[in-house]
């Protein structure tokens, strides 16, 4: 169930790539840029954007979250073990990466219901359309902004936007 009176992602538990349940709120205090993945895509390249932002903010209170997805033309046919080995070996992800969930739709997973969806978040309506659509969330945990997926994860403005966030 979603709680609509927090506005913040730390009310959430997904689970790791392993299965491990994880809490959000292990996140509190850190500025996020949650993506959903695939490992087929012609953004794929964009890991190495991921790691990039990753690497320049993550000593400063910055997390990348990835979250597979297959909801995008069977993109990410790869499961478990098999996604991390793929986004470590091939692009070196150092970041979370999280079970393969759906990121739109009735069966969305409660976290990109949330994301997607101002009357829950409070900030933004922005349905991921493609793989590798992106949320910038605040330390509190709240949705503060969205990228579509032509947008790289270490653009100009994407970074200019991190920095702000952590310097509030």
């Amino acid at each position: 169930m979603i709680d609509v009176s927090t506005k913040s992602i730390h009310q959430f538990t997904v689970n790791d790539i392993n299965g491990k349940e994880v809490s959000l709120s292990k996140y509190e205090g850190k500025v996020l840029l949650i993506v959903n993945t695939a490992s087929k895509c012609g953004f794929t390249p964009q890991l190495e954007g991921m790691k990039k932002i990753y690497d320049e903010f993550k000593d400063q209170g910055f997390e990348v979250l990835a979250f597979p997805s297959n909801d995008f033309a069977g993109q990410e046919p790869l499961d478990g073990a098999d996604i991390q080995e793929f986004c470590m070996v091939k692009y070196q992800a150092e970041y979370p990466i999280f079970e393969k969930i759906q990121v739109k739709g009735k069966d969305a997973h409660p976290l990109y219901q949330f994301l997607s969806n101002k009357k829950l978040n409070g900030n933004v309506s922005s349905t991921p359309k493609w793989n590798f659509h992106k949320y910038l969330v605040g330390k509190d945990g709240t949705v503060r902004d969205f990228y579509y997926s032509i947008t790289q994860p270490d653009a100009k403005k994407v970074k200019k936007a991190v920095k702000k966030l952590l310097e509030e």
